[in-house]
């Protein structure tokens, strides 16, 4: 099993005023991100507290994870979907919480169909979130500042992944740069630290969002729309629990 299933210290930390801070964050570039993304299947792997497919208009859109209100109930790393039969893909921080994030990738690259597009969400460890959370973990007693569970990726490690993977980097971008202060109203006072962090100091942010699109080198453009054509009448294969097709 990929995932570490971790969702209640994640869950939790969430409802914190500096995980709601993030999740705000989140929301607000997958809705621009997706919104204008077109094809007919997309799915998000875990973090269900983010509704990362809200604004996008494809006819089939799926949660998976092992929470109750996910669609699709699957190992992340044996995803129940037949090869390239996805036209999105959204991994909302689930290569840091997974056993082994190369094995999630390469399952991502199988069922992605070409041109298809990947969006990624993950914590910088070159932030002062970052810091803060390794600081806790080397205090004998230290309690770290964001959940306990993961491991992050640095932006140009995944950016190299991505690469080797034939994956282009279309959209990149880092945020927050407030302390890594735990009340919502110190958190408010040190906001105006967002707008001269994002000048100054852009890639020091404590989360970063990369969206990129599969390459399949060789592959004619004609080629691709008589497959698109063809996946508008076959719906990829998948087991599905709970299963509906959301409006």
């Amino acid at each position: 099993m990929t995932d570490k299933s971790p969702s209640i210290d994640l869950a939790a930390w969430l409802q914190t005023p500096p995980g709601r801070h993030l999740l705000a964050w989140e929301q607000a570039q997958v809705d621009a991100a997706v919104a204008d993304l077109f094809g007919f299947h997309a799915l998000q792997l875990g973090l269900p507290e983010l509704d990362g497919l809200q604004t996008n208009r494809m006819p089939h859109r799926w949660l998976a994870g092992r929470d109750p209100s996910s669609d699709v109930h699957c190992d992340f790393d044996a995803l129940p979907f037949e090869s390239a039969s996805l036209d999105l893909v959204l991994l909302p921080h689930a290569l840091e919480l997974a056993c082994d994030a190369h094995v999630l990738l390469r399952e991502v690259d199988r069922v992605l169909r070409p041109e298809g597009r990947l969006i990624v969400f993950g914590l910088n460890p070159a932030s002062l979130w970052g810091l803060r959370q390794n600081l806790g973990r080397l205090k004998s007693r230290g309690e770290p500042y964001l959940p306990r569970d993961g491991e992050f990726i640095g932006y140009w490690r995944l950016r190299d992944w991505l690469k080797l993977l034939s994956f282009d980097v279309e959209a990149a971008r880092f945020g927050i740069y407030t302390p890594p202060l735990r009340s919502e109203a110190w958190l408010q006072r040190w906001q105006w630290v967002d707008g001269v962090g994002s000048r100054w100091w852009p890639v020091l942010g404590a989360v970063y969002f990369i969206q990129a699109v599969k390459r399949v080198h060789g592959m004619r453009m004609i080629g691709l729309a008589k497959n698109s054509r063809g996946a508008a009448q076959k719906a990829p294969a998948v087991a599905l629990n709970n299963h509906h097709k959301k409006e």
